[in-house]
């Protein structure tokens, strides 16, 4: 198995609101606005640039939350060629922000990483057809082509969990990867279905006026983004991760009650949010991304958690079988 990437957590997680570069006072390592002058030091690693899916650390930070439980946060953005999980294993990040499939597999190759939080209750990947498609369910997929960024992360883990519950095979379809073009690779007719993201290819196709349906599974036996950190962190910092997701999930509560605030502020973590548009369609991604919160943020569902971790298994995804009570704990979101 190859090493886990940023590029691979791009197919993640999360994730991509607006593909905006990094902010010039922003690069790995270095804090952002709203600085505390709180004594417990967390660097947080948010694995890409900076981008409205961020939005809970940003406002806990722009806010003071993050002050107010006793928390000196440094919102750490991942460089390009980064590994996903090094930062954790050098100590240079105390907590990430990655998919639940990637701290599984992290963990399968030695990493003592566990998630402590998951942020997004649903999944948020589906499969996207044109409207006047002749594939009516995912059954249909047979004999048909379908795109998406590659064989890793979040899009990856769904196709085959959709290959999986409908007994299609990877025979069955022509997988392309086509990088991150699934807007233009669905509209140019290059594939006939896409495995993209709800809460950014989907608005990116609305926003383009292309009418698109699209497939889901119902129950899929995957864990999405949420935070993690090494067990030795879990075991020495429990009452700091707790009050850093109480902070986060105050912010997450804001961008689900006023997600045109939480534009605004966020405004000054992400470079692009200078402009209008993109601020239009940050919102329009934000307001996705909080149907994805679910009823908890921060909720951990021991149930979902040993489904991934058969599923993982059985689709050989991890280089050794995991434990599922090895790769999350409920011992923080409990607190």
């Amino acid at each position: 198995m190859q090493p886990i990437t940023r590029r691979a957590i791009l197919g993640s997680a999360l994730l991509a609101g607006l593909a905006g570069c990094a902010r010039s006072t922003g690069e790995a390592g270095s804090p952002t606005p709203g600085g505390s002058t709180a004594t417990a030091a967390l660097t947080l690693g948010l694995t890409y640039v900076p981008d409205i899916q961020f939005a809970p650390a940003y406002l806990a930070d722009s806010l003071g939350w993050f002050a107010e439980e006793g928390l000196a946060v440094t919102l750490r953005h991942h460089g390009a060629n980064e590994s996903l999980l090094g930062a954790l294993q050098t100590g240079d990040e105390d907590v990430v922000f990655a998919g639940g499939g990637e701290m599984l597999q992290g963990r399968g190759e030695g990493i003592p990483v566990r998630n402590f939080a998951t942020a997004y209750q649903n999944y948020p990947v589906t499969i996207i057809v044109p409207a006047d498609s002749a594939i009516q369910s995912l059954a249909d997929l047979r004999g048909h082509s379908i795109g998406l960024p590659g064989e890793y992360g979040e899009n990856w883990f769904y196709l085959l969990a959709v290959l999986a519950q409908t007994g299609l095979s990877r025979d069955d379809l022509q997988i392309a990867s086509i990088g991150y073009t699934q807007l233009a690779a669905l509209t140019g007719g290059k594939v006939d279905a896409v495995v993209g993201f709800l809460n950014n290819d989907v608005v990116r196709f609305n926003e383009a006026g292309f009418a698109i349906r699209t497939l889901g599974l119902d129950d899929p036996p995957l864990v999405s983004v949420g935070l993690g950190a090494m067990d030795a962190t879990l075991a020495e910092r429990a009452d700091d991760l707790s009050g850093l997701l109480r902070a986060m999930t105050r912010g997450a509560e804001l961008c689900a009650s006023d997600p045109d605030q939480a534009v605004q502020i966020s405004a000054s973590y992400v470079p692009t949010l200078a402009e209008a548009e993109q601020q239009a369609h940050a919102l329009e991604v934000l307001k996705a991304t909080t149907k994805l919160y679910g009823g908890r943020f921060g909720l951990q569902t021991p149930d979902r958690w040993a489904q991934m971790a058969d599923f993982f298994a059985e689709s050989g995804l991890v280089s050794s079988p995991v434990a599922a009570a090895d790769a999350f704990t409920t011992q923080i979101a409990a607190n």
